[in-house]
């Protein structure tokens, strides 16, 4: 079994700064990619950013130049850094896990979710 616990979430004035953090514990053996996703009232769920074993990253176009994934391999850890928010911005912002266990069965872990409001 594996838990992801995610904080930083909370109430901030457009242009302002946020930073979430996601960390995995229990049976989780080997992490591929840990990302955070979105979804806003009424709208389907979507990528925000993923980052891979080997560093690699991958960013919504609507966050490009403004959010910076990044994580900590030995700390199991993925941070969100958001920068410049804005209203559109607001959502719960939900941590997501792939990897394998140590019989290397497929994991895909979500978090519960964490709410970002942006609004003055």
């Amino acid at each position: 079994q594996v838990q992801l616990v995610e904080s930083g979430g909370g109430l901030v004035q457009p242009g302002g700064s946020l930073r979430l953090s996601c960390t995995a514990s229990g049976s989780i053996f080997i992490i591929n990619a840990m990302g955070w996703y979105r979804q806003a009232p009424g709208k389907q769920r979507e990528l925000v950013a993923t980052i891979f074993s080997g560093g690699s990253t991958n960013y919504a176009d609507s966050v490009k130049g403004r959010f910076t994934i990044s994580s900590d391999n030995a700390k199991n850890t993925v941070v969100l850094q958001m920068n410049s928010l804005k209203p559109e911005d607001t959502a719960f912002y939900y941590c997501n896990v792939a990897g394998s266990d140590s019989r290397y069965r497929y994991l895909d872990v979500w978090g519960q979710g964490t709410l970002v409001t942006v609004s003055s």
